[in-house]
């Protein structure tokens, strides 16, 4: 997805089930579409703290705030809120908002949105096989070899 200074994505208003126009955010306007310009752009999207997370999530299907923030627990709501907003602004989430008291609202993947699910589970899937590079030991599973690595790991260790 290459995004040039001044061209527009289309999403749903946040206030309505109507289309609109919106112009591409500054932080895309930088880009020279070289050769890794949509590269850039596509991590652009999702480059937010705790957006490929929340997008993540809804690959599961539409859930509310609530929800989100129970599967995303170390997220405060002011910057869930504000990482939903520029979500759907970008086209990738949409926002449901049901007019009864109390209010309700649910988050969705749009079609956009949906279309980084390959991405989002390539990054599942490294992030699993490397956290430990980072320090942070990836929990055993029973079977899945990482007991026998990890005392063959401290077997070699210098002491």
């Amino acid at each position: 997805m290459a995004l040039a200074s001044g061209s527009s994505i289309r999403t749903k208003s946040a206030y309505s089930d109507q289309k609109d126009t919106v112009m591409a955010k500054a932080r895309f306007s930088r880009f020279d579409c070289s050769p890794g310009c949509s590269v850039e752009a596509a991590v652009g999207l999702i480059d937010g703290k705790w957006k490929s997370v929340i997008l993540f999530h809804l690959l599961s299907g539409t859930l509310r705030f609530g929800e989100i923030r129970r599967q995303v627990p170390n997220v405060t709501p002011r910057t869930l809120t504000n990482q939903l907003r520029e979500l759907e602004e970008d086209g990738l989430v949409d926002r449901k908002v049901y007019a009864q008291v109390p209010p309700k609202v649910e988050y969705s993947l749009s079609p956009l949105g949906r279309s980084m699910e390959p991405i989002l589970l390539a990054l599942k899937t490294w992030g699993d096989a490397n956290l430990n590079l980072y320090g942070k030991p990836r929990p055993a599973v029973a079977g899945d070899g990482s007991d026998e690595a990890a005392s063959a790991t401290s077997r070699n260790a210098p002491a």
